[in-house]
């Protein structure tokens, strides 16, 4: 699709200070036994968002790439927000690496708690999970509930078959937006950092 490359669009700019730290919402996945570069693109993710002693926002899970973000940006100097839903906490999976705590009910109240408390998200590998939260927030942008951007961290091609999908559903005239309005998509680390710089001014 046409945003394979990072763009910039004035719907992405905050219009916060450089100096304020930024709060960034990660969604990916929790699963275990996922590819070797996920984890390391995942770890200098959550490292350089440590090293800018800046806020993670997650799902608060001890599994997967999410424990492997938080920690990682736990031990580079960074705040780790975990948003929970009951169920981790039935299931006994919440990460003992978390700065704060925020309860929640249900992943729809998670959904909307990751939407107001922070200033952009980055969507690494996931399943259905990442994907809900990846539509929630798009969905909301694209009807003027927000502006905040929306990043497809697109390790090893692993949105690739999704931005077909988006390329498809735009030839059939069922997308009524341009996505690279509300989305932009980013092959590295550099990539995220750069649009970041952009985006803060």
């Amino acid at each position: 699709m046409t945003t394979n490359t990072i763009s910039h669009h004035s719907a992405l700019h905050t219009g916060q200070s450089t100096m304020q730290p930024l709060s960034i919402a990660i969604f990916c996945s929790a699963a275990q036994n996922l590819a070797s570069s996920h984890y390391e693109q995942t770890k200098l993710l959550g490292r350089w968002i440590g090293e800018q002693r800046w806020r993670l926002v997650y799902g608060g899970a001890n599994l997967g790439l999410m424990e492997c973000v938080a920690r990682a940006t736990k031990e580079a100097g960074g705040i780790v927000a975990g948003v929970i839903p009951d169920k981790l906490v039935e299931r006994g999976i919440v990460s003992n690496l978390l700065d704060e705590n925020i309860p929640v009910h249900s992943l729809g109240e998670r959904k909307e708690m990751m939407l107001r408390e922070s200033d952009l998200f980055i969507a690494l590998p996931g399943g259905l999970g990442t994907l809900d939260e990846v539509f929630h927030v798009l969905g909301e942008s694209s009807i003027g509930y927000h502006s905040k951007p929306v990043v497809l961290y697109n390790i090893d091609g692993c949105w690739d078959s999704l931005l077909n999908m988006f390329d498809d559903l735009r030839a059939q005239g069922l997308l009524r937006h341009d996505l690279s309005e509300l989305l932009v998509v980013a092959n590295s680390l550099e990539d995220i950092k750069n649009f970041i710089k952009t985006m803060r001014g």
